[in-house]
């Protein structure tokens, strides 16, 4: 590592909605990891949740939607070399219990953390990982395009746990990163047709753009009540993907399910949703969460991204943040503001040198 710089600008953590640029230190390997230079970094609705809303540790930096180049790699490191394009992969599991041994490795009994491993993320200029972690970059896709692997994981995932077919209507709640990637991905994938639930005019335009088969806001649905358990909306839904953690939305997703219907979680909430036990019953509806990946979901995500199948242009903001907008981007998506998914991209910072 003796050709890099020993310090790097990375966007830490201060409180509620302040985010400042600080020289850190560049990361030391350990013998089976890798250092990689970010090209890209998409801001996550958990990123939103921990330094706009408050939930997370101060003085941290965040960040795991990443891609970028290998700098440097450890002693023990096989298979990869300095130039690589990579991008960042879910932390390792045990591979021995009971849930890992049925393809299931987001319940691994032995995981550590929710999403990422216990490094510093990378809203910086340089971000450490363990090697077996990373994924190689296919040829013909940019480095900004596959900052988007891993949220379409997610997404993936979503929809796996949904087992939504050929024959359903789906509805997705929540036209925000997560919910406009889970909607270009059933499309890509002839599923539907889709039904998108989204708020804001924004977004709203973002589903419609990305070919949803129809579009409404959240008013234009109705709740039954309790009275009522057996009624079904007038168009209900198969499958129901609710990608925006709030409390109305999980609430009036369970609503618009048909007999038989499917609800999954996707967007993680603070505030809990209340069902009728009595409509769940009489109708056999499920509901069920989506945590983070299925097994093989980044390889997946990769093809899918480098397949062209998938409107990465207007997926994605057209200008990138640099670290120090980071705090500024945050808001502009916790509004509404930003309809894409918006990317950090570390070497537009004005100590990035």
């Amino acid at each position: 590592m003796s050709d890099l710089p020993s310090t790097m600008p990375a966007a830490v953590y201060r409180e509620p909605g302040r985010i400042e640029l600080e020289e850190r230190a560049v990361p030391d390997l350990g013998p089976d990891q890798v250092l990689v230079e970010v090209g890209h970094c998409g801001i996550c609705g958990s990123d939103i949740h921990l330094m706009h809303e408050g939930w997370g540790q101060k003085n941290t930096v965040e960040g795991h939607e990443w891609s970028g180049v290998i700098a440097a790699i450890g002693p023990e490191v096989e298979g990869w070399q300095v130039g690589d394009q990579v991008v960042g992969g879910p932390s390792p599991k045990c591979g021995h219990c009971r849930r890992c041994l049925e393809g299931k490795p987001s319940q691994c009994y032995n995981r550590r953390g929710s999403v990422a491993e216990s490094f510093d993320g990378a809203f910086a200029r340089y971000v450490r990982s363990r090697a077996i972690s990373i994924h190689r970059v296919p040829p013909g896709l940019s480095l900004r395009e596959a900052a988007l692997t891993e949220p379409l994981a997610v997404a993936l995932h979503g929809i796996t746990r949904s087992g939504a077919g050929p024959e359903d209507a789906i509805m997705v709640f929540g036209a925000g990163p997560i919910g406009a990637l889970t909607l270009a991905a059933v499309k890509a994938k002839g599923l539907g047709p889709v039904t998108v639930v989204e708020p804001g005019e924004r977004r709203r335009q973002l589903a419609r753009d990305l070919g949803a088969d129809k579009v409404v806001e959240p008013g234009d649905l109705e709740n039954f009540p309790a009275w009522q358990p057996e009624r079904l909306a007038d168009e209900p839904a198969d499958v129901v993907l609710e990608c925006s953690g709030k409390k109305a939305a999980m609430e009036a997703g369970f609503h618009q399910l048909n007999r038989g219907g499917q609800l999954v979680f996707v967007g993680a909430g603070m505030e809990p949703p209340t069902f009728d036990p009595n409509r769940m019953l009489l109708n056999e509806l499920h509901v069920c969460g989506s945590f983070v990946y299925d097994l093989g979901g980044f390889d997946r995500a990769l093809e899918l991204l480098a397949s062209g199948a998938m409107p990465t242009d207007r997926l994605l903001e057209p200008v990138d943040v640099p670290l120090e907008g980071l705090s500024e981007a945050l808001r502009g998506l916790y509004e509404g503001e930003l309809p894409g998914k918006a990317l950090v991209a570390p070497s537009l910072s004005v100590t990035s040198t």
